[in-house]
């Protein structure tokens, strides 16, 4: 069972909601869910909330977090928490700098005092994104008061500049920051350097100029609470849709989990479902 925070009316497409439901996917079944229940089932635990990124609708976040999930070796006393929200409502090429979407920055004003109210008997706090879902994470946690243990955001669709510009007060609360980034993905290779010469900003030396930080990782300088490697292989062909990639099977990939050096082999020598398998035992590599 996954338990999730759904912030979405309808299945695809907007508006945001106006309160957090409290739902269950059985395998079979998403149903709602009590606040109380979910309540007691975080009580004294280490909580791991994580999120997708923009065109996502409502089952397909059911299927990859709950999938996620799965793969993920968290340890006795953890919980992993979903959240769905409308990403789907924006176009890809809103992206682009410097029109980034609002629906998940008012997506994560919404969630963000609602966990901090909801979740206080919990140990920890800890959060992993996916895209788009890295603007929904920072802009809850910097509108919460509790320190966040850890945050991974992978495949951030956000500046490499947030966590020293726009959410730098934000990283300040977390105990432990992770990035995942892939120079082989196309989706934000194409949004945000596009973005920034359509805004007359055409050289990638210019101080304006960003490209996202689940491509090229943080720019520098790197906050003091930031843990390095990032940058997966170029050899892996690690692309936008690969860290939540749902596949019927999966191979094991034993903790601990690290970003490796460029030319490492592809772990499980590539078998299928190796990727979704490799985000999640790094994901829980960083939480321990």
């Amino acid at each position: 069972m996954t338990r999730f925070l759904d912030v979405r009316v309808n299945p695809g497409g907007p508006p945001l909601a106006t309160t957090v439901a409290v739902n269950q996917w059985t395998g079979q079944t998403y149903q709602s869910m009590s606040l109380t229940d979910l309540q007691n089932d975080i009580r004294g635990k280490d909580v791991l909330v994580g999120t997708h990124g923009f065109n996502v609708n409502r089952s397909s976040g059911i299927s990859s977090l709950s999938s996620w999930e799965s793969l993920l070796q968290l340890g006795p006393n953890a919980i992993f928490v979903g959240l769905l929200w409308p990403g789907d409502s924006v176009w890809l090429h809103a992206l682009s700098y410097p029109e980034e979407p609002k629906i998940a920055d008012e997506a994560g004003q919404l969630v963000g005092p609602w966990i901090e109210q909801n979740f206080m008997g919990a140990a920890s706090i800890s959060f992993a994104s996916h895209s788009l879902g890295a603007r929904v994470v920072l802009e809850m946690i910097s509108l919460m008061t509790r320190q966040v243990r850890r945050c991974t955001l992978m495949a951030g669709a956000i500046d490499d500049t947030c966590l020293n510009t726009e959410f730098q007060s934000a990283a300040g609360k977390i105990g432990q920051i992770s990035v995942l980034a892939s120079k082989k993905d196309a989706v934000l290779a194409d949004a945000f350097p596009l973005g920034n010469i359509l805004g007359g900003i055409i050289a990638s030396g210019h101080p304006w100029f960003h490209t996202a930080l689940g491509r090229s990782g943080p720019a520098t300088p790197w906050p003091g609470n930031f843990r390095a490697p990032f940058e997966i292989p170029d050899s892996w062909s690690y692309g936008h849709k690969h860290y939540l990639e749902v596949d019927s099977i999966h191979p094991a990939i034993l903790l601990p989990t690290d970003v490796p050096p460029q030319g490492t082999a592809k772990p499980a020598q590539g078998a299928a479902g190796w990727t979704e398998a490799w985000s999640a035992a790094f994901a829980s590599t960083r939480f321990k």
